[in-house]
């Protein structure tokens, strides 16, 4: 009996470490980022994601390897693009889907997206990263939603006619006066409800992003910021937006980028950059000033690791969000293809096992990483869906 007793209690433990483990959880959880700059690279350079990549951080093989069940890519460009390239980045996805219809699909909405996880293809999904690109026409927006787009950043660095930006309202190039959403930009935010493309306010300035929560009757998302408490940055959110955010039953999913989550990144880059200043100029004369920087710090891996953080700064900033209002609140956009920078071992999507595994060790429960991973951001998605 004792022997039998002793077998059960070893079977039970065994299940129990196994259970636990962060490759059982990474598996069955549906893993989602929420944010990846990767078309617009995919237009500029004409390479193929649906094979192995030497450079960038995302390939379709890569998205297999890493466990990633749902992209959303960005449909990004600055403030001189509009919405025919918004359009012509839709185009290389639906592109990329021809190609490779066995590996990847794109999705709408929650069913949708879980046909595909089911099926085993990852799920596109489309964000648009900048208000500027529906160039004012609720038209042009609903003509996106029509495409594919599951949410819209109000504004990216740059303000639009009726919507403030983080970096604009810092640096007072928007007077406070005319800060905020006004009659257009409010009237924007009932459309979106209305299409049920979620609200993104990811770069949006303060006062933006109170008139938008104000707005919204929907949960919104933040796709790819960070703890303003733990780095004070304007592209962070400060503890009343945090607490904003829980209060909608929205959620904030994790900027991976160096400069967001460590607060002596900025300063340890200098340093780097002054070290090979002079060969920094030939580079940026050669091939332009960003993928200069992509050179130079490929050609010193080892003094450009030494600026990076380590992921710990990630569940760090994680771990401040859940404390402050749950942990029903946070997902992960980690704006791969769109920063220089992400924590030592966050190569690229097929690090994402990394995260999970980390979650655990700080005492994250499975339920609980399986939420992180993907589940808020679908609890939001479905409730944004008419």
């Amino acid at each position: 009996m004792k022997k039998y007793l002793f077998s059960l209690a070893l079977s039970f433990f065994s299940y129990v470490v196994f259970a636990q483990s962060p490759e059982t959880i990474h598996k069955h959880a549906i893993v989602v980022d929420t944010h990846g700059d990767i078309l617009f690279n995919q237009i500029k350079s004409g390479i193929d994601i649906g094979k192995l990549q030497k450079t960038g951080n995302f390939d379709l093989v890569r998205a297999k390897e890493g466990g990633l069940d749902v992209q959303v890519f960005s449909i990004w460009c600055d403030e001189s693009g509009g919405y025919a390239l918004a359009n012509q980045e839709i185009d290389s996805l639906y592109s990329l889907i021809e190609r490779y219809p066995d590996k990847i699909t794109l999705v709408k909405n929650a069913a949708e997206l879980e046909k595909a996880v089911a099926a085993k293809k990852l799920a596109a999904m489309i964000g648009v990263e900048g208000g500027h690109m529906i160039e004012n026409g609720l038209d042009n927006l609903e003509k996106l939603a029509k495409r594919g787009m599951i949410y819209m950043t109000l504004t990216w660095n740059n303000s639009t006619s009726w919507a403030s930006s983080a970096a604009e309202e810092t640096s007072k190039k928007v007077k406070p006066e005319n800060a905020g959403l006004n009659n257009l930009g409010k009237q924007i935010v009932r459309k979106m409800n209305a299409l049920g493309v979620i609200v993104d306010l990811s770069h949006v300035g303060v006062k933006t992003f109170f008139d938008a929560i104000a707005i919204t009757k929907k949960p919104v998302l933040v796709s790819h910021s960070c703890v303003y408490a733990l780095n004070p940055v304007p592209r962070n959110l400060n503890d009343e937006q945090i607490k904003a955010v829980g209060k909608n039953g929205g959620v904030i999913s994790l900027n991976f980028y160096a400069g967001f989550l460590d607060s002596t990144y900025n300063a340890k880059q200098k340093v780097f950059f002054a070290k090979y200043d002079a060969e920094l100029k030939t580079l940026s004369a050669k091939y332009g000033r960003s993928n200069a920087i992509d050179t130079l710090i490929s050609l010193h891996q080892a003094d450009a690791d030494a600026t990076r953080p380590s992921i710990e700064k990630l569940i760090d900033h994680i771990d401040y969000i859940v404390k402050l209002i749950g942990v029903d609140h946070v997902g992960l956009g980690a704006d791969f293809d769109g920063a220089e920078a992400f924590p030592l071992g966050i190569n690229s999507i097929a690090d994402y096992p990394k995260i999970t595994a980390a979650l655990l060790k700080r005492g994250y429960k499975a339920n609980e990483i399986t939420k992180i991973l993907g589940g808020n951001f679908l609890r939001v998605l479905r409730a944004n869906k008419p």
